[in-house]
C-alpha cells in the first residue's frame, strides 16, 4: 500500500524501477523473513546455515542489490544520491534489521573498489560482484569493548588525546602488518562476515586519530569470533565480536594509513549517518502505514477508530513527521554523495532527527493499536523495538549531537576546545 504522494516530480524512470522492485523484495522477502527471525529466542538460530537469513542474502545477491553502490563499469548498479536513498528506505520499510545487514555486507568491497588497488580488485571485488549465492559477506568493524561513540568524533580534542587509543592495533612487520586486539559485540554481521573493513590503530601516540583502515579476509589464521548478540530489537541484524591474534596481512591491504585516517573516517560517517537517516525514514513510514490501515479496520465505539478525531490527529502528525524525515534525509544523501565537500554536520542532523522521529512515530503507532500493539501478533511492537535501537547504534544521539555542534562551531570560527 502506497500512502504517501511522491513530491519529487522528476524522479528518473530507472530510479522508479528500482523503487518498485526493491519494494516488492522488501514486502515479499524481507518482512516475512524478519518476522520469523525476530521470533527466534536463540540468536544462534538466526545465523544457522538453514536460517531464513541465508536465503535473504542469496535472494538479494541474485537480484544484484549487493552491488547497488558499485560502479556500473565493474558490474554494479551505480546507485548514489537519490537512487541509494530510495533503495535504503524501501528495504528498511520492509525490515530495517535485514536492510542494514545487507548494506553492511557490501562495505569492505566498496571500500576496496574505491581504493584503486588492483590486487584487491581482482582477488576480492570482482568475485564479490559475481557472487549470486550470498557467500561473501562484509562487515564494518570499528566498535571496541572500551570504545563506542567516542570513535566517531573526528575533529574533536579527545580524538587526538594520546592517552586514549584503540584496542585493535596493527604493527608494521616488513612487507606485512600484524594485527592484534578485539572488536566489540556490536559489529554488524560480525559473526557471519567473511571479510571486514577493519578500523584499527597504527600510531598510538596520535590517540584515536592514529588509525588506519584495512581490508581483512576473516578466514586468515588468528581470526576468531564470539557468539551472536542477543538483543532487544533488530534481531535479524547479526552482531558479534571478532578477535585478532597475530593476524598477518600484506601492507597493500591497508586502505588508509594514519595520515588520511581522520578524513576517511569523516567520509565514512557522512555516508553511515545519511544511510541511517534513510533507513529510519523507512521505519517511520512503515509504522505510520500500519497504524493507518489498522485505524481503518478497528471498530470501537460503533465506528472505525479512524473516525475519532484524536486518532485522526495522531495519524496526521505521524504523516507529517514521515514526510519531514524523507525530505531531510533525501536532501542530505543527495548532497553528500554528489558534492566534493560532504557535510558531516548535516548527516548527523539527519541521523539524529530521523531516528528520534522514527521512535516517536513507532510509539504513536503502537498507541493507535492500543492493547493489540503490545501483542506480537501485530508487527508494530517490532518496529518500536527496532526504532529504539537506532538511538544508540552508529553513535548515540547525545554524542553525535555534540560532534555535530562542534563541526558547526568550527565552521563559525570557534575552536573545538572552546566548544568542548
Amino acid at each position: 500500500m502506497e500512502t504517501y504522494r511522491e513530491l519529487n516530480l522528476e524522479i528518473p524512470k530507472d530510479i522508479e524501477s528500482v523503487k518498485e522492485s526493491v519494494h516488492r523484495f522488501a514486502k515479499d522477502v524481507l518482512r516475512p523473513a524478519a518476522a520469523v527471525l525476530d521470533g527466534m529466542t536463540d540468536p544462534r538460530e538466526v545465523i544457522a546455515l538453514d536460517s531464513p537469513l541465508r536465503k535473504v542474502f542469496k535472494q538479494s545477491y541474485q537480484l544484484g542489490y549487493h552491488v547497488a553502490g558499485l560502479p556500473v563499469e565493474i558490474g554494479g548498479m551505480g546507485l548514489h544520491g537519490l537512487g541509494m536513498h530510495v533503495l535504503i528506505e524501501e528495504m528498511s520499510w520492509g525490515a530495517v534489521d535485514l536492510g542494514l545487514s545487507l548494506l553492511c555486507a557490501s562495505f569492505p568491497f566498496t571500500a576496496a573498489a574505491a581504493s584503486g588497488n588492483p590486487e584487491l580488485h581482482e582477488k576480492f571485488v570482482l568475485p564479490y560482484v559475481a557472487d549470486r549465492e550470498g557467500s561473501m559477506i562484509g562487515c564494518w568493524a570499528i566498535t571496541e569493548p572500551q570504545h563506542g561513540s567516542d570513535e566517531l568524533v573526528p575533529g574533536t580534542p579527545q580524538f587526538h588525546n594520546p592517552r586514549v587509543t584503540g584496542q585493535v592495533v596493527a604493527r608494521a612487520d616488513g612487507d606485512s602488518y600484524l594485527i592484534n586486539g578485539q572488536k566489540a559485540a556490536w559489529v554488524s554481521n560480525g559473526t557471519i562476515a567473511t571479510h571486514a573493513a577493519l578500523y584499527l590503530t597504527t600510531e598510538r601516540k596520535a590517540g584515536m586519530a592514529g588509525g588506519g583502515i584495512a581490508f581483512v579476509p576473516l578466514d586468515l589464521p588468528g581470526v576468531s569470533k564470539g557468539k551472536p548478540l542477543n538483543k532487544l530489537g533488530q534481531r535479524g541484524l547479526n552482531q558479534g565480536e571478532i578477535y585478532f591474534d597475530n593476524v598477518r596481512i600484506p601492507r597493500t591491504w591497508m586502505l588508509t594509513g594514519s595520515n588520511g585516517y581522520e578524513l576517511e573516517l569523516e567520509r565514512t560517517l557522512t555516508f553511515a549517518n545519511s544511510a541511517m537517516a534513510a533507513a529510519f525514514t523507512g521505519v517511520a513510514r512503515a509504522a505510520y502505514e500500519q497504524a493507518l490501515e489498522y485505524a481503518k479496520q478497528r471498530i470501537q465505539g460503533g465506528q472505525a477508530i479512524c473516525e475519532h478525531q484524536l486518532v485522526q490527529k495522531h495519524l496526521f502528525e505521524m504523516f507529517t513527521k514521515v514526510e519531514a524525515c524523507r525530505t531531510l534525509s533525501r536532501a542530505v544523501m543527495i548532497y553528500n554523495q554528489t558534492s566534493t565537500t560532504p557535510s558531516l554536520e548535516h548527516a548527523i542532523a539527519a541521523k539524529t532527527f530521523c531516528t528520534e522521529t522514527a521512535f516517536q512515530v513507532t510509539s504513536d503507532a503502537l498507541q493507535v493499536f492500543g492493547g493489540n500493539g503490545l501483542s506480537k501478533e501485530y508487527g508494530i511492537e517490532k518496529l518500536f523495538r527496532d526504532a529504539r535501537a537506532s538511538l544508540i547504534e552508529d553513535g548515540t544521539t547525545d554524542v553525535l549531537s555534540l560532534a555535530g555542534a562542534r563541526h558547526i562551531l568550527s565552521h563559525n570560527g570557534v575552536t573545538a576546545h572552546a566548544a568542548a
